[in-house]
């Protein structure tokens, strides 16, 4: 399955940021269009983002300079610059700040999709990788690896997507787990259908925690669900 990508675009050029936009839109990912440096970075510390593609040359400061603040908010996320000069200095500036490349306009679509997807598809891998795998709930153990849920003697055997909806619930305990967020890390898409689906799986959860009066998974109108433990 491909993984999709929440993803900052900035990009003076708006004319090229709309066609740039709508190419990624139509391959899955949600994109976030700045058309300078300042409301880029505005847009970053409001939001969780996968990957920030770049333009060089910005009519308010250049994608360096963004890429820095970004890298003082987020040393891990990764970034793509884009720009019509070809200088090797400035590809070396570039690297050296860690971009993942350097992409001179006009630039293939199908290259750049390639790209996006190699670079989704590792980091995804990663934070999978890096993420906590066990987890308190309450009275209830939850191991995701071996997809257990555990309450005193008692071992119930999760479904595949049980697992991933309570992991998910777990990493964002006390905080609003967005539905449409949720279904698109497990399904790969946005869609009305999958997102009632994600929902009997919120209910079957419910009944799996319930000897635990404790535990509580609370519905946000239309936005999604908190996982909360009283203490």
């Amino acid at each position: 399955m491909a993984v999709k990508g929440n993803i900052l675009l900035v990009e003076d050029d708006l004319n090229l940021g709309f066609l740039l936009m709508e190419l990624l839109e139509s391959e899955g990912h949600s994109v976030k269009l700045a058309r300078n440096g300042q409301n880029g970075l505005d847009h970053f510390k409001k939001n969780g983002f996968d990957l920030c593609i770049l333009d060089v040359m910005l009519g308010d400061t250049d994608g360096f300079q963004v890429a820095k603040q970004i890298r003082l908010e987020n040393e891990q996320i990764p970034f793509l610059f884009l720009t019509a000069r070809v200088l090797k200095e400035d590809r070396l500036k570039g690297y050296a700040l860690g971009a993942e490349d350097y992409i001179s306009k006009p630039f293939d679509e199908e290259e750049l999709l390639c790209k996006i997807a190699v670079i989704l598809r590792r980091n995804h891998a990663q934070v999978s990788t890096e993420l906590p795998v066990q987890f308190q709930i309450g009275d209830y153990f939850f191991d995701y690896k071996r997809q257990e849920l555990v309450y005193g003697d008692q071992v119930e055997r999760v479904t595949e997507k049980e697992n991933e909806v309570l992991r998910l619930l777990c990493l964002h305990q006390d905080n609003i787990l967005r539905r449409d967020d949720a279904v698109e890390r497990i399904y790969g898409e946005k869609d009305y259908f999958l997102g009632r689906s994600f929902d009997v799986f919120i209910s079957r959860l419910r009944k799996m925690l319930r000897h635990d009066p404790r535990i509580s998974i609370e519905n946000v109108f239309k936005v999604g669900f908190i996982l909360k433990v009283k203490q």
